[in-house]
């Protein structure tokens, strides 16, 4: 450890010999922490700005919850000059995410969010716009470009909208970041970078915040270094400024991931500025993260509701006889004739204004709107009102010749003397037969999208473990040469000279990180294809956070519109309790559409079902159904997320293939697929309709086929589970007035769709009929483990699907 005054530094675990060098030249040069008189005077006045804004916000809304910064109004001056100095350095963008704790503050007095939009936000008797439900005051975030006057140059400052989930916010911010890199050209981290704030509990007992770290040194996921700023309460109150290197738990995080650590006296805000010029410098020179440990102490509780005397009685004895960080600071430069009296209290006068002028503006607001708090917009995507520049979507389908020229690529290795091997010699040689044949199948059917959007201009990005070669090894996104290590071939970067670059890359073993990461980096273009695969779709559990606070809810909570793709291996193999189900019944009970209610069909309802949705979720039973989906997330005129269920055996099924007649001009993403075998032919013949979604067809029909009832028994296939086709189904229902309806699954009763499917589709026949189910017995795991078990489990619900003499089923 070295040492100046109220400052300790950790960096002994950095093995790298220039580095420490660098940091004790830094730490331990004497005198070395000498500022300007007008350096001085900026800090107070930010020091005043800091504390003032607090003070205002109590004086006005005494009994509201702020989460304000007390104990620690040093933070504003802390970012501000990380802020100054990287601007300083050619950083034109900031992304930022930060807690509860100081984010009014940092809004109004570093992002310069408008201050009576800020006070707006405490008037309860305000009318929301109609833009969603929206959310807490302390959870928005904001956008705003801005002259930075230590540099003269624009900066653009973003801080993420995020929820009460401590720390979910880093890997989105790291997404957004390496997005805004990616697409500037930004590939040393020189003009975007990241500002992460945490509270000391949450930075050592949040995983997230490792599997976030850990991200820092891949090559796709990399943002070049972050600057992460700890809020450290884990001291309380000492009056000994040594004690600023006594607290564990940031110097613990900080040797796990090889990062240095300056610890600084939030009590001093000379010291918190020169730590935060060293930390700025630092992530500017060598692109590595670093940590800013403000030690400090709460003079609230955990807000300004909570009495912390009931808990913490002696400490909060001692915090209420001390001064203000404001006081003691304004004492001292007054002492040393940096400023009068006078001016001192001139500065405050003047901020105190500007807080009450805003206040007075705020209450000519008559209505709160949330997208006034953006943090992701997208210039030029929406109409100034921020509507779809169109309610139409055209056809997904591309011409025979580019089909042909793709899967040709997709069945090459167009660099020179490149060793492939020899299983996947025959991969590609199949896929140059399907070409020929004109055919594709689930692989071929994915390639084809991704090459299409690809020359079209529009990037795209697929992420996950393994997701180079598949998970069952049916992509082989990624060539790898097998006589020279490392040296590898991505076929999709040679489709057309003028293409968008294609990115896949193989993720670290983590779900919420990575889930995280390509949400953010979703979010810095609506025109791009982003994906994130899990390795079976039942992982995606252990992102659940993702996926509830800012995937299902964020467009209704902060107007912000996402086009993230997730696939989620999904399907009853066999194969045990954990590599089976996505767990659909949880994405279909997050949809918004009402289940009673049968909607007003107008000729483009589909369309507007996919514009009022929270997401869509699918279950393809084609190749070519798949392509079409992928597709449109790019071509229909908004953002909605789009969660896949996507198949495993149907990979290789010699029956899930689609032809290239599927995918031409003209062709769309088919919401529902009817039957078009003789039960079609003859619909008031039919005794029976099986409705039903993905891989359990080509068992239904397989069964169908083998026991005679092909005209007697129609085999439907609900592709979009949600929105759900009311349409399309009742045409479906219409057409067969004499069969009876059946919801057939492989997943168990209470779970997969039905509990979602059932009401809907007797909403759709005004409840003149029932819906029969068949489909495995509830159950508390999602598959068992025995594969004896599991075939009896399928011919007793294909039993069931086909009992015609069955008075209900």
């Amino acid at each position: 450890m070295a040492y100046c005054q109220h400052i300790g530094v950790e960096f002994m675990f950095i093995n790298d010999l220039e580095q420490c060098r660098w940091i004790r030249q830094k730490f331990e040069t004497p005198g070395i922490m000498q500022f300007t008189v007008e350096e001085k005077r900026r800090l107070l006045a930010r020091m005043i700005r800091s504390t003032r804004f607090e003070e205002f916000l109590q004086r006005k809304w005494s009994s509201e919850k702020r989460f304000g910064l007390e104990g620690c109004e040093s933070l504003i001056p802390a970012l501000k000059t990380i802020i100054d100095k990287s601007s300083q350095s050619g950083v034109e963008s900031v992304i930022m995410g930060m807690p509860h704790r100081g984010r009014l503050n940092v809004l109004a007095n570093v992002i310069r969010k408008e201050l009576d939009q800020i006070f707006c936000q405490f008037d309860s008797k305000l009318e929301a716009a109609d833009e969603g439900s929206g959310d807490v005051k302390y959870h928005l975030g904001m956008y705003h470009k801005r002259m930075n006057r230590a540099s003269d140059r624009f900066i653009t400052l973003s801080l993420m909208a995020n929820p009460s989930h401590l720390e979910a916010v880093d890997p989105v911010v790291q997404g957004k970041t390496k997005a805004e890199q990616f697409y500037c050209g930004d590939t040393e981290g020189k003009r975007v970078m990241s500002i992460l704030l945490h509270g000391d509990a949450a930075f050592a007992g949040q995983g997230i915040v490792y599997e976030t770290f850990h991200l820092s040194d891949l090559p796709s996921y990399t943002t070049h270094g972050t600057i992460h700023v700890v809020v450290n309460n884990q001291i309380g109150f000492t009056t000994d400024p040594r004690m600023a290197r006594s607290s564990p738990y940031p110097t613990d995080v900080a040797r796990v991931v090889n990062a240095p650590i300056f610890h600084v006296n939030a009590d001093d805000p000379e010291a918190v500025m020169y730590v935060c010029n060293v930390a700025s410098e630092w992530r500017n020179t060598f692109h590595k993260d670093v940590v800013v440990d403000l030690v400090c102490y709460r003079r609230n509780g955990h807000n300004e509701m909570d009495e912390p005397m009931f808990t913490q009685p002696l400490m909060y004895k001692q915090i209420k006889k001390q001064k203000g960080v404001l006081q003691k600071f304004a004492e001292k430069l007054i002492a040393d004739g940096v400023v009068t009296t006078q001016e001192y209290e001139e500065e405050v006068a003047r901020y105190d204004k500007i807080c009450e002028e805003a206040y007075s503006r705020s209450k000519d607001e008559k209505i709160l709107h949330i997208k006034h708090w953006l943090d992701s917009p997208w210039p030029g995507f929406f109409t100034l009102e921020g509507q779809p520049k169109s309610m139409n979507c055209p056809s997904t389908g591309i011409s025979e010749d580019e089909l042909r020229h793709i899967g040709n690529i997709a069945a090459s290795v167009p660099m020179e003397d490149f060793t492939i091997h020899g299983g996947l010699s025959r991969i590609l040689k199949g896929r140059t037969n399907m070409v020929s044949q004109r055919v594709c199948d689930w692989a071929l059917g994915e390639y084809m999208a991704f090459g299409s959007l690809l020359k079209e201009g529009i990037h795209v990005r697929l992420s996950g473990q393994d997701v180079e070669r598949g998970t069952f090894s049916h992509r082989h996104h990624v060539l790898h040469d097998q006589t020279t290590d490392k040296r590898i071939c991505i076929p999709m970067n040679y489709i057309s000279p003028d293409q968008a670059p294609y990115t896949v890359c193989n993720s670290s073993l983590s779900e919420y990180g990575v889930l995280g990461f390509e949400l953010g980096f979703a979010m810095a273009s609506p025109n791009a294809l982003v994906l994130w695969e899990a390795q079976f779709g039942d992982f995606h559990n252990t992102a659940q956070c993702i996926i509830d606070q800012f995937i299902s809810s964020g467009q209704t909570k902060w107007v912000r519109h996402n086009g993230i793709v997730l696939l989620l291996p999904h399907g009853m193999e066999g194969m045990g309790p954990e590599h089976s189900s996505a767990r659909p019944e949880r994405f279909l009970q997050m949809c918004n559409d009402d289940p009673d209610v049968f909607p007003k069909i107008s000729e483009d309802f589909a369309v507007r079902q996919l514009y009022d949705c929270n997401w869509i979720v699918v279950n393809c039973s084609t190749p070519g159904n798949y392509f079409h989906v992928l597709r449109r997330q790019i071509l229909q005129p908004f953002r909605k997320p789009l969660i896949v269920f996507t198949p495993k055996s149907l990979l290789r099924h010699p029956e899930a293939k689609s032809s290239f007649d599927d995918m031409l001009p003209g062709t769309h993403f088919r919401r529902l697929i009817p039957d078009d075998g003789p039960a079609a032919s003859s619909p008031e013949r039919v005794k029976r309709v099986i409705f039903c979604s993905g891989k359990i067809y080509y068992e239904l029909t397989r069964e169908r086929t083998n026991r005679g009832l092909d005209e007697a028994v129609a085999v439907v296939r609900i592709e979009q589970l949600s929105p759900f086709p009311f349409d399309l189904v009742k045409a479906e229902t219409d057409r067969y007035v004499n069969a009876d309806l059946v919801w057939c699954q492989e997943e168990h009763k209470n779970q997969g769709y039905y509990d979602y499917i059932k009401p809907r589709i007797r909403t759709t026949i005004s409840h003149n009929r029932p819906v029969w189910y068949a489909g495995r017995e509830p159950a508390a795991a999602p598959a068992t483990g025995n594969k004896h078990t599991h075939l009896s489990e399928l011919q007793r619900f294909l039993d069931t699907a086909f009992n015609l003499e069955a008075g209900k089923v």
